[in-house]
């Protein structure tokens, strides 16, 4: 793997500050195969940290076992990143929700 094109791409991204564009250049960059795994990986992640079993995801996100276990292992370490931005995620969420009000 790349890191130096990985960190690049974190920090770029961190600096966008607008979800329109980066979610454009998601569009351009990836497949619509490989948005749709990432997206069904994140899924996976909020519905594990929402307590769902991995059974359960496995069936309606139609994964496979190994990496539902694999990110419910990432959930699970102290100072997970993957706890991290779903905590973000929430935060944003509720912002968004008082904006709307």
């Amino acid at each position: 793997m790349n890191r130096n094109g990985t960190n690049e791409l974190a920090i770029t991204l961190a600096a966008i500050n607008d979800s329109k564009i980066i979610t454009e250049f998601f569009e351009s960059l990836f497949t619509l195969k490989e948005i749709e795994d990432i997206s069904s990986r994140w899924e996976l992640v909020k519905l594990l940290d929402q307590g769902v079993t991995q059974r359960e995801i496995a069936g309606r996100l139609g994964l496979s076992l190994c990496k539902i276990t694999r990110g419910s292992k990432e959930l699970k370490k102290q100072g997970s990143v993957f706890k991290r931005f779903i905590d973000e995620y929430y935060k944003q969420a509720q912002l968004e929700e008082k904006n709307e009000d």
